[in-house]
């Protein structure tokens, strides 16, 4: 490949650049304190580009193929682009060096001499901004060019000028905000002009912002954004295959340009991470299987509401659909010897033409509700089905028995007679004579797992999931019904074992090896999520190290003690990984965001705990800016769930503290009492609370915070939370003025409303208020209700929601808004369209995301800009 450097003969780009003899670029007309130019540029060129074949004929539209299409053709996606210097970029045959050049007061002069070919160049320079600012770019030259801002095309110029005369500059007025911003100048050399072939660029400030003006430069070094968090390449699945050789990993991609997607699945050997082949041009890809033997894998993907269930077979190389274009079609679950696989799939009742429901209780709310699932097998090699289940009620599959001729399944359905109001029973189907044995019944319930040789079965579940068998709090407690515990049950004796009773975290997942008969969990301990082997000889539990704070999907190999998982940590986006389970060694297999952040910056973390006066210790931790300097005071953000789960060190997510503090905010999480994972007695402290304990907590945790932080400016503190943290910062509002901004996002104002009209709200009252009512503990659902307070709210606050959430009702938002608004209360409210108790879409949540840091910049950076520019006053 030829390689082409500056010092090519043909080429002359001086170090020094003055007056090209050819003509004279144009004076900048610079102000010295409201306008810059660029002083270095990242070049790459230059690069022959030819006129098509029959270029000066006229086409369909009547026009003919000249040097203002050979400019507009897209040569390169060049908003994939991050310029280094020095590194190289393949074109056609030849690979071309990232060069950086010093410009004069004539700005980039780039001339070629004698040559009859058409060429281009690439100058590029990044924009770093600090905060969030209107600019003026200005951009002259005399030969043709586009200019790119962050991948968008914002100016061009398609005719050259002759020398000698006036070239008029082109101007763009942009808003920058906070991060790093790519400027990238396309130029063609028109051939016929003896002008200089001359590129000047000047940014003009529309304000003076001091040390907080935006600056060029050739450093790609940048902070994270939310385009960083939500656009790019995710890993979102992985699975291993039974002799623990290869790893199928489903990726997604996410445009910047347009929000597309697409997603695919890699073959990757465990060895080393190698990439054996992709298979690409897949859509809405869920659910990768590998079958427990053989040389398989199966998985999902839906077309126009249909999902097509796929087998691919790498020994005869076939890629195959078994079930075909199938409504409502559910999860799917192989036999371990891989002849069939049990599915489900829901069926829908016919919509009733009058346009009144009688509800048929309370879940009959819920949109899919009167939907009933029922079970099938399918044969892989025939494609064979067969219907195993049917019936008013609907039926899960529990999982397969290791020799095939049997399955566990479990039906729910609605008990009010007492808490969480249903029950749910398992029952242990013969496949061959379709006999059933019902197991027993039980409230909350979980997941089941067959052991190796089909005797016993590992249950999860709440802690009264079996009586009082897995209890594990102190006396007259009530236990937190999602701290899950795992259950092993022999199916001869119905004997219950309860192994995680004296184990504080809270289980997630349960995989019982073939290969050593070993359990091996994934659970919650504080909040880290770990992975952890359970001796049943022994009975122990051995944590495996690895290199992750929150460990994801989870996958283990049938044959060789091998898994798969992917994981997560503060600062440390997703990736996937192969453990070797006797060594606990681990290695990388694949990690497709390591391009996107390869230059963003993070600033450090640390751990801060401090003991509370009712003698708890509540965990936290920090997040600092990049920039960090002790020396400095800086805004803070506070944020908190306080419900019944902790908030994990897992990367980004809807509330990415990574992307607040390089926004140049510490941020500060702490994790108050009645969470999961930190034992029974702790989550307990949930039940029957609802912010009684919580708010002293957090308002006690950032006091001392405060004082043992000099760097955190005490008068510049905002908080955030969501769902039940959206309920703690509407409290918290009515409580205290330690907080000078506030976001609450899908908060419930109202415990009262929510536990009636939300969806999930009794349920989810079944363990918050157990035997609680509004009728018999007005002191929970009035006196901690924020509305009934809303007068002594003193914290300017923005209300978030989504105007279709079913979780928490859009009305808890709305009503407090407005009691806000008529008490003349520091108040904004923004409705989210479409969208339910999570913002998914991506352009939606993207600006639900900003609009977060820009309400914190206008109140605790005294930046108003960014939020008047999203929500301009009429």
């Amino acid at each position: 490949m030829k390689r082409i450097v500056w010092s090519a003969i043909r080429w002359i780009l001086p170090a020094i650049l003055g007056l090209s003899t050819a003509g004279s670029a144009p004076a900048v007309e610079a102000d010295s304190v409201h306008s810059v130019s660029v002083q270095s540029w990242l070049v790459l060129g230059p690069l022959s580009v030819d006129l098509p074949l029959f270029h000066d004929q006229k086409d369909v539209l009547g026009e003919t193929y000249g040097l203002k299409q050979l400019l507009e053709f897209d040569h390169a996606d060049v908003y994939r682009w991050r310029p280094i210097e020095g590194e190289s970029m393949a074109w056609r045959s030849e690979e071309l060096i990232w060069n950086r050049i010093e410009a004069d007061s004539a700005g980039l002069t780039l001339y070629s001499g004698s040559s009859d070919q058409n060429e281009i160049f690439y100058a590029a320079v990044y924009i770093d901004a600090s905060r969030f600012t209107e600019v003026t770019l200005r951009i002259t030259g005399y030969h043709l060019f586009r200019v790119f801002l962050d991948g968008e095309m914002i100016l061009q110029k398609t005719k050259s000028d002759e020398p000698g005369e006036h070239t008029t500059p082109k101007t763009k007025t942009v808003t920058l905000e906070p991060g790093k911003h790519l400027c990238i100048v396309k130029t063609l050399r028109d051939r016929e002009s003896a002008a200089s072939w001359t590129v000047n660029a000047e940014m003009k400030l529309t304000e003076e912002t001091g040390s907080d003006d935006p600056v060029f430069t050739t450093i790609p070094s940048e902070r994270m954004t939310v385009e960083h968090m939500i656009y790019g390449t995710k890993i979102s699945d992985i699975s291993i295959s039974p002799d623990g050789k290869r790893a199928a990993v489903s990726c997604r991609r996410r445009e910047r340009s347009d929000a597309r997607s697409e997603s695919w699945i890699e073959l990757r050997k465990v060895k080393d991470g190698t990439l054996e082949r992709s298979y690409r041009g897949l859509s809405d890809l869920s659910r990768i299987q590998w079958a427990p033997s053989g040389n398989r894998f199966s998985y999902t993907r839906s077309v126009n509401e249909k999902r097509t269930l796929w087998i691919v077979d790498l020994d005869t190389g076939s890629h195959r659909p078994l079930l075909e274009d199938v409504e409502h079609l559910g999860r799917h679950t192989w036999a371990q010897d891989g002849s069939f696989i049990v599915y489900s799939v829901a069926q829908r009742p016919k919509t009733g033409e009058s346009g009144l429901k009688r509800l048929r209780g309370m879940p009959d709310r819920w949109p899919d509700w009167r939907e009933r699932s029922a079970l099938y097998t399918v044969s892989v090699a025939s494609g064979v089905r067969r219907k195993l289940t049917a019936g008013g009620i609907s039926t899960d599959l529990g999982g397969i028995h290791p020799d095939g001729r049997s399955v566990i399944f479990s039906r729910s359905f609605v008990d009010y007679s007492e808490r969480p109001y249903s029950k749910t029973t398992y029952h242990l189907l013969d496949l061959v004579s379709m006999e059933t044995d019902s197991l027993f019944t039980t409230a909350w319930s979980g997941s089941a797992s067959w052991s190796p040789d089909g005797s016993q079965i590992c249950f999860t579940g709440g802690p009264e999931m079996f009586g009082d068998l897995g209890v594990h709090v102190a006396e007259g407690n009530v236990p937190n019904g999602y701290d899950t515990q795992a259950y092993i049950y022999t199916v001869a004796t119905g004997a219950v074992d309860p192994i995680t009773k004296p184990f504080n975290p809270s289980v997630n997942s349960i995989h019982w090896s073939r290969f050593d008969g070993q359990l091996y969990l994934t659970a919650t301990d504080e909040t880290f999520q770990r992975l952890y082997r359970y001796d049943l000889k022994k009975r122990s539990f051995n944590e495996i190290e690895i290199p992750v704070d929150v460990i994801g999907r989870f996958d283990m190999a049938y044959d060789v003690p091998y898994a798969v998982f992917t994981g997560s940590g503060m600062s440390l986006p997703a990736r996937g990984y192969a453990v070797d389970l006797r060594k606990s060694s681990v290695r990388v297999l694949a990690d497709p965001e390591l391009e996107q952040y390869r230059h963003v910056q993070f600033g450090g973390q640390d751990d801060w705990d401090f003991q509370s006066s009712q003698g708890h210790r509540i965990a936290g931790r920090i997040y600092l800016p990049p920039d960090f300097d002790a020396e400095k005071t800086y805004p803070c953000i506070v944020y908190y769930y306080g419900g019944t789960s902790p908030v994990t060190r897992d990367f980004g997510g809807r509330y990415p503290k990574e992307i607040w503090a390089a926004n140049g905010y510490i941020v500060y999480v702490l994790q108050p009492s009645g969470a999961t994972g930190f034992g029974q007695d702790f989550s307990a402290l949930h039940v029957n609370d609802w912010g009684i304990i919580v708010a002293e907590e957090i308002i006690e945790g950032v006091r001392k915070f405060l004082q043992a932080h000099p760097f955190v400016d005490p008068e510049r503190v905002g908080c955030i939370g969501a769902s039940y943290g959206g309920f703690m910062t509407m409290l918290l509002t009515t409580r205290t003025d330690l907080f000078f901004a506030a976001v609450a996002h899908a908060g419930i104002s109202s415990i009262s409303s929510y536990w009636g009209e939300g969806f999930w709200g009794y349920l989810y009252s079944a363990t918050a208020t157990a035997n609680s009512f509004p009728w018999n503990r007005k002191d929970i659902y009035v006196d901690q209700s924020p509305l009934f307070a809303a007068d002594r709210v003193s914290t300017p606050i923005l209300l978030t929601h989504g105007n279709v959430d079913t979780n928490v009702p859009p009305g808890e938002s709305i009503q407090f808004y407005t009691a806000l608004k008529l008490l003349g209360k520091e108040t904004e409210l923004i409705l989210i369209d479409g969208q339910n108790h999570h913002i998914l879409e991506t352009k939606k949540r993207v600006a639900w995301t900003k609009s977060t840091i820009a309400w914190f910049d206008r109140w605790l950076k005294d930046q108003p800009e960014w939020w008047n520019h999203l929500y301009p006053e009429e």
